[in-house]
């Protein structure tokens, strides 16, 4: 296809008044569709077809026309963007931006006009585009400060499109990381949820790096980390417990002797004897009397004893 367009046009330069066939199919000429963006002073290339929104782009049609046959030809251009905008010119270049994010295909539509051919050659050229939101904020929802040895849940909101590769890592005392290291996860929507239990208490740092297809963005958040209430107030009570327990202890040793000691003295005081003949030889009874301190309990002797106090 390409040695019969290559023919036709010869024969057009030559002056060979022989009209030649229509011929429309441009597939086999060879070109590219180069995508750029402009972010401030930074351009970006963007081949592989993701953009971010809301960003200027410029998009160029490279035709390769290496032995030149196309030099005296005019083109015209186009755009089809995807979006319901439509713009045409006659230079390979086409400035525009897409305001919100979302799947696209362009195309592109080309007409070479040949100088004594008619009607003028066309192709049409196309190309999928994916359409992303810049990462521009990551926002931490809930308090800055935590306590130590304990679960905690942080929840950030990171504005951009997914899907996002997030590396993190929480330093302590904020004291800068020579290994460089961070945990790296993938992210499929606007929230990153992480758990973590701080070991100590005192300032630590979150370093969070988030990237997508078409832009990156790196911050750190500073967290206030205090000491476990409830571990201090079961510290106290322990102790509270064991001084507790010690001093009954002590109180028990030192008060069981007296009471002992007035026991006896109480039953030495109610203590009273019988004697009681028999055959000759004399039985001592022995009597305990639960009567209290300066009282006597009267006391039934059968005759022929003799009562003793």
């Amino acid at each position: 296809m390409e040695r019969r367009l290559l023919f036709l046009i010869l024969r057009l330069f030559l002056g060979v008044a022989e009209s030649p066939e229509p011929f429309t199919d441009l597939e086999n000429i060879a070109g590219k569709l180069i995508f750029h963006q402009m972010d401030g002073n930074a351009t970006y290339v963007r081949n592989t077809g993701e953009l971010a929104t809301d960003i200027p782009t410029q998009t160029t049609f490279e035709l390769s026309d290496p032995h030149r046959n196309f030099t005296m030809a005019n083109f015209s251009f186009t755009w089809d963007l995807g979006n319901g905008e439509v713009i045409q010119g006659t230079e390979p270049v086409v400035r525009y931006h897409y305001g919100a994010s979302g799947n696209y295909t362009l195309r592109l539509k080309i007409g070479v006009h040949v100088a004594q051919y008619e009607p003028p050659l066309t192709g049409i050229y196309s190309k999928d585009i994916q359409v992303l939101d810049a990462i521009k904020s990551i926002e931490l929802k809930g308090p800055s400060d935590y306590e130590m040895s304990k679960n905690t849940g942080l929840s950030f909101h990171v504005d951009g499109s997914p899907p996002m590769w997030v590396c993190w890592s929480f330093i302590p005392n904020c004291v800068p990381d020579t290994t460089g290291g961070c945990t790296l996860t993938m992210l499929y929507e606007n929230t990153l949820w992480l758990n973590h239990t701080f070991t100590s208490a005192g300032v630590h740092c979150l370093d969070i790096s988030v990237r997508n297809d078409v832009s990156k963005l790196e911050t750190s958040f500073s967290l206030f980390v205090r000491k476990n209430n409830n571990t201090n107030m079961f510290f106290i009570l322990s102790c509270a417990a064991i001084l507790v327990t010690t001093f009954s202890f002590i109180t028990v040793i030192a008060c069981h002797p007296r009471y002992h000691n007035r026991s006896q003295l109480t039953v030495s005081s109610n203590a009273m004897f019988l004697k009681k003949p028999t055959n000759g030889q004399g039985r001592i009874l022995f009597n305990v009397s639960r009567v209290e301190k300066e009282e006597k309990e009267p006391l039934w002797v059968p005759n022929g004893m003799q009562y003793y106090t």
